[in-house]
């Protein structure tokens, strides 16, 4: 099975993103582990209240968003995965990241999971405005 058949969704989204399509789409009868990850905007960061997000893309992110899940779904335990991130404004509870894997197995699942998430956070093109409670913003990610 070549990395484009095994990676059922890659892409960027500015709508809300589903967990449950996500786990779906990575269904295979060879699976026994299914691992999903929904990454949602807290109210507090470093000890300050959030009021809202707000993520911007690079218009090259859905590419390396690609090239990341090629990557994972390139290791021969895994069976299928799914990832999406979400651009624009978020609100306290909102889901930004969701990524889900399948494996034959419960600890390739979680570790092949745990890198696609790691991988996403650390190589894709998009930033993060944080607007606190006092009023004050900054940017994270940003070059």
């Amino acid at each position: 099975m070549t990395t484009t058949e095994t990676v059922r969704i890659a892409a960027v989204h500015d709508t809300t993103l589903d967990l449950a399509a996500h786990e779906q789409a990575v269904a295979d009868p060879r699976a026994g582990a299914v691992v999903s990850f929904q990454g949602v905007v807290r109210d507090h960061d470093e000890g300050k209240g959030v009021t809202l997000l707000e993520y911007e893309g690079h218009p090259s992110a859905a590419q390396v968003l690609r090239e990341v899940a090629d990557e994972i779904a390139a290791d021969p335990h895994v069976y299928a995965v799914a990832v999406s991130h979400r651009v624009g404004v978020l609100q306290i509870g909102d889901v930004a990241l969701v990524a889900a894997v399948s494996t034959a197995h419960r600890g390739a699942a979680f570790a092949a999971c745990a890198r696609l998430v790691d991988e996403a956070k650390a190589r894709l093109p998009i930033w993060k405005r944080q607007v606190f409670s006092d009023g004050s913003e900054e940017w994270v990610n940003c070059p």
